[in-house]
């Protein structure tokens, strides 16, 4: 074991263990290529947008095109050819760190019998993909130097359907005015949703005219959760937010993210864990235990390059919000 000192600082107001109880076995030393996996698996952001390669410092420099070249009719045999230029506009991706700590007496590890490293590894993984698709969505306790989330952006291009109690749910989302033309009258053609699990009953209630179920023809089959021809994720990581949007679709291509650093862990045996107060928590020498610490580093964007449908950047956004109304 590495003997580190220094001192690491809870993100909680009360600092908490993994005791006796709930511990289970000895802690392998790395497992950064199955956990980073995990982690995106565990992320619907992740898991729907495009990633780019790996990070080689703090910022990345994304180069968007800004301006399109634009063809003109030449006046008979003789007239004259006019010139056009196309431009660039350049964006960054800025990387910032997540992080845990899982402390953990030594006698719970001496002692163990089954493997604690198994029980802890699912839980770090979807805490990381909480984290990420909560700020990345919705803009919960984001990096300052993050771009605003998915949800503020098309807010701010008014790319938002409210659906009221008395409104119908077909009509929101597939007709003119509905999210999914949001999207379209962008440039863009959707190619996912994000919903609220509660978006699952609300679909398999829709019926036409003849009172026939659109979503499901028996009771017997698994419901295919997808419009107009896109596919549906409703994620379970207790990060999705119904308060501030219903169900988000758009490009997902245009959703992009970059990784600066892998999944990390390293174990200490020296130091201090300190409350967000400042108080002392454990002191790992004097309380006989390790504390494992688990980073990773990534940043995220989105690109919306110019196109010859929205040629306003203020107004053309790749994703579209539906929202619960009154």
């Amino acid at each position: 074991m590495n003997r580190n000192r220094m001192n690491l600082k809870l993100f909680e107001s009360d600092a908490s263990i993994i005791d006796r109880s709930g511990a289970e076995s000895l802690i392998p030393t790395q497992e950064s290529n199955e956990i980073i996996q995990g982690a995106i698996t565990q992320s619907a952001v992740l898991s729907r947008g495009r990633r780019l390669a790996n990070m080689t410092s703090r910022q990345y420099k994304m180069p968007v095109l800004d301006m399109l070249p634009i063809a003109y009719f030449v006046n008979g045999d003789t007239g004259q050819k006019q010139t056009t230029k196309q431009q660039w506009d350049k964006k960054y991706i800025t990387a910032e760190e997540i992080a845990v700590i899982v402390p953990i007496p030594e006698a719970v590890l001496d002692d163990s019998e089954y493997d604690i490293w198994a029980e802890v590894r699912p839980r770090i993984t979807e805490a990381f993909g909480k984290v990420i698709d909560s700020a990345i969505l919705f803009g919960v306790n984001k990096p300052t130097s993050w771009r605003n989330d998915v949800v503020a952006t098309a807010t701010a291009a008014g790319a938002i359907v409210t659906l009221g109690s008395a409104d119908n749910l077909y009509d929101k989302i597939m007709s003119e005015d509905g999210v999914i033309a949001k999207v379209e009258n962008c440039g863009y053609f959707v190619n996912g949703h994000m919903a609220d699990i509660s978006m699952r009953a609300k679909l398999r209630g829709l019926k036409n005219t003849n009172g026939d179920p659109l979503f499901k023809s028996d009771l017997q089959g698994s419901t295919q959760y997808a419009l107009d021809g896109s596919p549906m994720v409703f994620p379970n990581n207790g990060a999705f937010d119904k308060s501030k949007a219903l169900m988000i679709s758009g490009d997902f291509s245009q959703l992009v993210y970059s990784i600066r650093q892998d999944i990390t862990f390293k174990l200490f045996t020296e130091g201090v864990v300190q409350n967000t107060d400042g108080s002392i928590a454990y002191n790992l020498m004097q309380n006989d235990m390790v504390a494992l610490r688990a980073v990773m580093r990534l940043g995220w964007e989105i690109p919306n390059p110019i196109n010859s449908v929205e040629k306003n950047k203020e107004k053309r956004c790749p994703f579209a919000v539906m929202k619960a109304g009154a």
